[in-house]
């Protein structure tokens, strides 16, 4: 028995995840958090595009990476707070707002900001990692920079307008050739601020374009993240996948020309869920959830906030 007693420390308490909740529009909203005790650093980890939950998953749309999680799991393993949240509208955050698709940017940002003004009670430095769209929510979120934000982590962000980058992934693929004219024309004019009958697409398309994504999207398009990021203070972090399919390196070059302040991180073979592509099967990282984050993330992430810390 004396021995069992010795287990404490030589094992200590791992940090373990559970979900809270702080005010949000209409409802709560709500995060999972992992709390290290004496933690300098507390990490908010922002989610991508469409119904993408806290742990980096979205089942209606095919997508089983639990990303988020992992680099939740990973942060707390080098003595770092999380918080990975959801967004209004969606899964924990559901009750925050009656349509998930009745958002804007600067919405989403706000309630970053909320988020950091909870997290600074459980370290005295925040940071956002903002993921793919969560990129550009964490650089809004910074335009208007709340107490104890000391920095940002943009993970395969886009550094050009959503717009741009949309029909980019769409020319990827030769089978949406015959829908590119139409695809471009809806695009534009969305960046110009009008809308289309959703009757009048093409049946194809009309999923991506029902009336309260293209309300969303309006908003969406009008960002440049470069001319977002270029007027930004403090510390930055780029981390980009070699292989990411939906944002390229050359996003991380925008970024990166106008923040000479920023460090970056480039995941050789990474995918855009922050995973190692498999060879032949470039798309096996977003469906199998049991493939480990790349090598160099967490160590990567945890260094730069090390290195940023002790600077200040």
């Amino acid at each position: 028995m004396r021995a069992l007693s010795l287990l404490p420390l030589i094992f200590p308490a791992l940090a373990m995840a559970e979900p809270i909740q702080i005010p949000g529009p209409q409802g709560p909203l709500e995060a999972e958090m992992i709390a290290v005790e004496g933690a300098s650093d507390a990490v908010i980890i922002i989610p991508g595009s469409g119904p993408t939950d806290r742990d980096g998953n979205a089942p209606q749309m095919g997508l089983s990476t639990d990303a988020y999680r992992l680099l939740a799991e990973g942060l707390a393993g080098q003595g770092i707070t999380s918080l990975r949240i959801d967004k209004r509208g969606f899964y924990g955050s559901a009750g925050a707002i009656a349509d998930p698709n009745d958002v804007t940017i600067e919405a989403y940002a706000q309630d970053v900001r909320d988020w950091v003004a909870h997290a600074s009670g459980l370290a005295p430095c925040v940071w956002l990692a903002g993921h793919s769209e969560g990129g550009l929510v964490a650089l809004v979120a910074a335009q208007t920079a709340p107490e104890n934000l000391c920095g940002l982590i943009l993970l395969a962000a886009s550094g050009r307008p959503i717009g741009q980058l949309m029909i980019e992934q769409f020319e990827a693929n030769p089978a949406n050739r015959p829908l590119m004219p139409e695809l471009r024309d809806i695009v534009t004019g969305l960046e110009a601020g009008q809308s289309r009958d959703p009757a009048s697409v093409t049946p194809a398309l009309q999923p991506l374009f029902s009336a309260g994504l293209q309300r969303y999207m309006i908003d969406l398009f009008s960002y440049d993240p470069v001319a977002i990021a270029k007027d930004l203070q403090g510390p930055m972090l780029l981390v980009q996948g070699t292989d990411d399919l939906q944002v390229r390196p050359h996003d991380a070059d925008l970024l990166e020309a106008v923040m000479p302040q920023a460090q970056r991180i480039n995941l050789a073979g990474g995918t855009h869920v922050l995973k190692k592509s498999a060879a032949g099967n470039p798309y096996s990282t977003y469906t199998d959830s049991s493939l480990p984050l790349h090598e160099d993330l967490v160590p990567g992430i945890a260094a730069f906030i090390a290195q940023t810390s002790t600077s200040e």
